[in-house]
């Protein structure tokens, strides 16, 4: 790539990564008679030459944080993903735990696992359709729409601080 010539002052300076294979890592150069030393330890360089390393370590420097940016959204995500896992650990924790202490007896009631679980399924169903109302009632107070206006402030953040604490309750339900 570059080459710097001897002169009476001082030896000559070639760029060794050219010659020895290097590819990534700093550029080391070859200064005869004494082995081998890095760049950074060179007072000398041309102009380009330094613009060169400069653009070099900028986009290491980029490369590095892009990489650090990446990893830290990796490591939210499976920070989010142990959560879940931890909460529902706990839930199974608890089933089991109920049915170790003789929880209720299955054969009295047969149909009654069922018809839970469909009221359990009809009650997301409502709080989901309950919050995307909110959500488009947030929206249209935001735009100033006419659906806004009939609320008055005060009633609406009141819904929403309620529907606020209902997903909070399905999130962390009480355990007894």
């Amino acid at each position: 790539r570059w080459a710097v010539s001897g002169s009476a002052r001082g030896p000559r300076v070639r760029l060794a990564a050219a010659d020895s294979g290097c590819r990534g890592g700093a550029e080391e150069f070859t200064v005869l008679g004494r082995g081998r030393e890095d760049w950074r330890g060179q007072s000398r360089g041309s102009l380009p030459q330094l613009v060169e390393r400069y653009a070099d370590l900028a986009a290491r420097h980029w490369e590095a944080l892009r990489m650090r940016e990446e990893q830290e959204w990796y490591n939210a995500q499976l920070s989010v993903e142990n959560t879940q896992l931890r909460l529902e650990n706990h839930h199974l924790r608890q089933a089991n735990r109920y049915l170790r202490r003789g929880g209720p007896d299955k054969s009295a009631f047969p149909d009654a696992g069922e018809e839970v679980e469909a009221l359990r399924a009809q009650l997301r169903q409502l709080k989901e359709k309950h919050r995307r109302a909110l959500l488009q009632l947030r929206r249209c107070r935001a735009a100033g729409g006419p659906e806004a206006s009939k609320l008055d402030e005060a009633e609406l953040d009141e819904l929403l601080k309620e529907d606020e604490q209902l997903l909070e309750e399905d999130e962390h339900p009480l355990s007894h």
